[in-house]
């Protein structure tokens, strides 16, 4: 008992000088060697960028995976900086995999790009690379799988066709209306480079969420792409947004959306006749925490339309939108509870970017449709997760404080160790750790930095980068539950270490 209270404490007072140097030999993250970057021809057709950032996307296109850490690593020690480094990995990740069939799996190389952005904005600042790190081996193995899908990659836009700034507007509405890939390919450039980027997001905000193929990929790319922009420069808008569009506009081999009446598609509908519906004063409404507790039965057991229907109720009766975003957060955190997995992570990433959307979107009529549409995603996440392999029965209420006599770091310790072998125990741990006083962003700051440690996938970031940035966003009353509920699909202290800090230090010392 002695060994395993010690080892403890030691791990606690490494993590709490904030940073992986002190926590296992990391220090050969600031032994970075000199090198140049070679200089290749592109094919003509091949979507360019400016002089300046082309010579590193094409070092991260062309050096074999096994290269790549320590060629980038050269380019940091000789000057390149943080936001170069990221605007190269996103660029290089949406010229080289396309978001078809799906908004999602190998496209998550460009997906997960802000998840590791916001992971090293909340680490220690000696271990901002290692997400970053992460993130250029990840798009290696995308790159791959897009080359043995046939090699596809992001043309140059058609000049001749490019509209004007008098046009540029109505052919792009038209033609996300119309799902016309390619002519909206050549009005999103026109677009963006006409417009405003606040016109520009409030535009894609429209056609993010109207539709839940991908299961709400979409919503994601356009907050994660918009705040990636907003870190590396709008001067590399014009392609990522080209993606955004042909992101949003997938619609897998369904007959076309606007042609069709399909059940992805309903919920923006329906959503938009129920607006009127809303008090104009519905911004100012005051919380009420039985209203999550009544937008839970409807996700347990209802239709899209009915959440939707007890949103728009509550709201006409002076419920505030924060009381409706409880419930969104948390039923969406119940679900990963029942069933731990794809869908039920998704549920609170797209949770996420559908509220980073609603607190962006300038207009009013666009941010009561896309609150609805939160609530209405949750119970097709629910049917989603009934068609891989059911649900549990596993409830909020069942997250009941457990005894323990351990407190402060002694039960975060304990926490974290029961994440990798019994997440139900290590949920009710945290109710008991927050319950009697503990502090809650302890135990987010640990998380974020066991997942420097243990994060071996694009969920991994995307999920705690989403999570842990909600916890604050979630009404008192409720954030210990979202929070307890997270451990679902966090990393604990007993998995193992990441097969990449392995790599990175072997190459970085030899």
């Amino acid at each position: 008992m002695f060994t395993k209270l010690a080892t403890r404490r030691a791990f606690l007072r490494s993590a709490s000088t904030g940073s992986l140097a002190a926590m296992g030999g990391f220090a050969f993250l600031s032994q970075l060697p000199r090198v140049s970057a070679e200089d290749t021809q592109l094919k003509p057709k091949l979507v360019q960028f400016d002089g300046h950032i082309e010579p590193l996307v094409r070092l991260i296109e062309e050096s074999p995976r096994d290269k790549l850490l320590e060629r980038v690593a050269i380019r940091i020690r000789g000057g390149t900086s943080y936001r170069e480094v990221l605007a190269a990995l996103l660029l290089a990740g949406i010229r080289n995999v396309q978001p078809r069939p799906s908004v999602g799996f190998k496209f998550h190389c460009v997906l997960v790009v802000n998840s590791c952005h916001l992971a090293s904005l909340s680490g220690p600042v000696e271990d901002r690379w290692l997400p970053i790190f992460w993130a250029l081996d990840y798009f290696k193995s995308s790159q791959a799988d897009e080359a043995r899908r046939g090699g596809w990659r992001m043309n140059s836009v058609n000049e001749s066709i490019v509209p004007d700034a008098l046009r540029a507007r109505r052919l792009f509405v038209e033609a996300m209306d119309a799902w016309d890939a390619d002519k909206a390919d050549v009005a999103t450039a026109g677009l963006v480079r006409t417009a405003g980027a606040t016109e520009v997001f409030n535009l894609f905000a429209r056609y993010a969420a109207r539709d839940y193929r991908s299961i709400g990929h979409k919503a994601i790319y356009l907050a994660n792409a918009w705040r990636t922009l907003q870190v590396i420069g709008w001067e590399f808008a014009e392609p990522v947004l080209r993606s955004l569009t042909f992101a949003l506009l997938n619609h897998g081999d369904e007959p076309n959306p606007a042609q069709s009446d399909l059940a992805a598609d309903r919920p923006w509908r329906e959503n938009a006749e129920r607006l009127g519906r809303i008090p104009d004063n519905w911004l100012g409404g005051k919380p009420n925490d039985a209203v999550p507790t009544e937008l839970f039965q409807a996700f347990r057991h209802g239709t899209p339309s009915a959440a939707a229907e007890t949103a728009v109720d509550a709201l006409s009766h002076g419920v505030g939108p924060q009381s409706i975003w409880d419930g969104v957060f948390v039923g969406a955190g119940e679900l990963l509870m029942r069933q731990p997995g794809i869908v039920g992570l998704h549920g609170l990433t797209t949770a996420n970017a559908m509220h980073y959307l609603w607190r962006a979107v300038a207009d009013d009529g666009l941010r009561r449709q896309l609150l609805l549409q939160a609530c209405a995603f949750n119970p097709m996440f629910r049917d989603s997760a009934k068609g891989r392999g059911g649900l549990g029965d596993q409830r909020i209420e069942d997250l009941r404080p457990i005894a323990t006599e351990a407190s402060g770091n002694e039960a975060l310790a304990e926490i974290l160790a029961d994440i990798s072998v019994d997440r139900m125990r290590a949920a009710r741990k945290v109710e008991s750790f927050l319950s009697s006083g503990g502090n809650g962003h302890d135990l987010v700051n640990a998380a974020r930095r066991m997942l420097f440690r243990k994060g071996r996938d694009a969920h991994d970031y995307k999920f705690s980068s989403a999570v842990l940035e909600d916890y604050s966003r979630v009404s008192p009353a409720w954030r210990n539950r979202f929070l307890a509920m997270s451990v679902f699909n966090l990393k604990g202290s007993g998995h193992p270490d990441s097969d990449l800090l392995n790599r990175t230090r072997s190459a970085l010392q030899g």
